[in-house]
């Protein structure tokens, strides 16, 4: 294991996005989110004042992954504990199963009216501030409420909205919004999102109740009845965060936590609870080209469809979730069940899924220097999200409820007041008891697999947080729309020797880009002790658009 405080550190794998300070750190999938951030860092806030500031910021400049129109995940370490935050919203008092067949639906859509659920976001940034922000609430939306004036198309936002054209149509709500000339934006070219600035003026003014209790509620419900979605004022005004508690599992001496059900978070543990039943590679196998084991490599993607089987199983709201159905997925035992039933040598029959593919996610980190850290991550799930987008307040909806099971057997059924199986899948890694790094990574279902990747890369093979997040990554993944988990990507980076052994066991190898976004953008800060201080380093994703920052 890599020694966080050497004083003659290896070189690392990759030319490093590395940043460095003594007094916080920020990371996200856009520098001028993640400069926003810094900025209320700079000004006195503390780690929870810059995590919001930098997802406001990120709600404009990344729109198509995440907004207010989404839900987020939080866990945050106050220098003495670490609290959970569960911001997702719950479908409609409205939503049963019988209406939603009554409305002609045979499965639930990736897409439209039925797929909004209340959006969650929002509510825990206001609740977070609340119980441990320092600056004034209007101070950490105003870096957003200025880039909704005015911020440069970047390659990133082009491509995504391009390629939202094709789904949402033209002449769409979303298109009155994001794509308003009837044309491809320009490079550098100024992108305004007026309403979207308004809005956040109002909550800035009001505070974040307006969006469910006050005149943004008000307009939130008039539009969405309008486009058919069962959610009503009622919903909004009943929604609530969750304080949690973490859920956590030892990997080689070290603790790894994420956030509980109906987060995610459970199934990446138990991903790592069936890695470290085998031995893994040595860390000189670990280099540019990825991992230069076939069989970790392959064993890491049969046990991750076993985890993902277990995922539709067991994971939905916590308070829908079958009795024992936690402490199974966190188990050390159940972690050498699954490990005993892979086959080291041969690929073994994946189960289809019930639940969609896919998803757009941002995940960003805060620390500061009274010792805070954030691990946050928010989503409007499927790109811009459910295609509903209301010009007046310019906030896209979430199509989370996509992940309900029109099946009443199933434990993730569609159900009044019930919050989904979530993707999202926040991280923090302990070592001796107090925070190490901090980490997380967009990427729909795959989560999971890129959060074991990255902290097998820097507990196992030793990396440093820069090369961890940019060596090449694998993935297991569906054919189609609730297929099977059968195919398995390999970024192109990877060697050709690494696919044809693992071919040989029986992969069906797809190769996606070099440094393509599909495999997740993950972003890390880790936390160095020098003595009876301690500093930054952070990097982020070079899939992303994102750029560390540190003061």
């Amino acid at each position: 294991m890599a020694q966080a405080d050497s004083r003659t550190p290896a070189p690392p794998l990759v030319p490093p996005l590395l940043a460095r300070g003594l007094r916080g750190a920020v990371v996200s999938p856009h520098h001028l989110a993640s400069q926003a951030g810094l900025g209320i860092l700079r000004a006195g806030g503390n780690a929870v004042d810059a995590a919001i500031a930098t997802n406001v910021a990120l709600s404009v400049v990344s729109s198509y992954m995440c907004g207010l129109g989404g839900d987020a995940f939080w866990l945050i370490w106050d220098g003495r504990r670490l609290h959970g935050l569960n911001g997702s919203g719950r479908a409609s008092r409205n939503a049963t199963i019988d209406a939603a067949t009554a409305r002609g639906l045979e499965r639930m859509p990736l897409r439209g009216p039925w797929t909004v659920t209340v959006p969650g976001a929002i509510r825990s940034w206001g609740d977070a501030h609340v119980r441990f922000g320092r600056l004034p609430w209007p101070d950490l939306l105003a870096p957003a409420i200025e880039l909704a004036r005015g911020f440069p198309a970047s390659d990133g936002w082009i491509r995504s909205v391009e390629r939202a054209a094709g789904t949402y149509g033209t002449e769409s709500d979303w298109a009155a919004v994001f794509r308003p000339h009837g044309r491809s934006w320009v490079p550098g070219e100024r992108v305004e999102l007026r309403g979207l600035g308004a809005t956040l003026e109002r909550l800035a003014g009001e505070g974040a109740d307006d969006a469910y209790r006050g005149q943004l509620a008000t307009q939130a419900v008039e539009y969405l009845r309008s486009r058919g979605s069962p959610l009503d004022a009622e919903d909004l005004a009943r929604h609530s965060s969750d304080w949690t508690e973490p859920v956590a599992t030892d990997y080689r001496g070290l603790r790894a936590t994420s956030h509980a059900p109906n987060s995610s978070g459970p199934v990446a543990l138990e991903l790592l609870n069936v890695l470290a039943r085998f031995e893994p590679p040595p860390p000189g196998a670990f280099g540019p080209a990825g991992i230069d084991e076939a069989r970790w490599v392959h064993l890491a993607l049969e046990a991750a469809r076993l985890c993902m089987a277990d995922r539709d199983t067991y994971l939905t709201d916590p308070d829908s979730m079958e009795a024992g159905a936690l402490e199974l997925l966190l188990a050390a035992r159940h972690g050498a069940e699954l490990a005993s039933r892979l086959d080291p040598e041969r690929v073994l029959p994946a189960r289809p899924s019930p639940l969609p593919a896919g998803g757009g996610t941002v995940y960003l980190a805060t620390t500061d220097r009274w010792g805070g850290a954030v691990s946050l991550i928010e989503s409007n799930y499927a790109g811009f999200g459910s295609g509903l987008v209301d010009a007046r307040t310019g906030i896209a909806y979430q199509n989370r409820g996509a992940f309900f099971v029109l099946d009443p057997s199933h434990r993730n059924a569609l159900a009044p007041h019930k919050r989904t199986m979530h993707t999202l899948t926040p991280g923090m890694l302990f070592r001796d008891g107090q925070p190490w790094i901090v980490h997380g990574s967009m990427g729909g279902e795959i989560q999971p697999q890129v959060f074991a990747q990255f902290v097998s890369a820097v507990v196992d093979g030793g990396l440093d947080i820069a090369s961890a997040l940019a060596l090449p990554r694998w993935a297991a993944d569906v054919e189609e729309h609730h297929g099977p988990p059968v195919v398995t990507h390999l970024e192109r980076r990877m060697r050709d020797a690494l696919a044809r052994d693992l071919a040989s066991r029986g992969h069906r190898i797809e190769w996606g880009g070099a440094f393509d976004s599909g495999f997740g953008h993950a972003h890390a800060i880790e936390i160095v002790p020098d003595g009876a201080s301690t500093s930054f380093a952070a990097a982020t994703d070079p899939r992303s658009e994102g750029l560390p920052a540190g003061w």
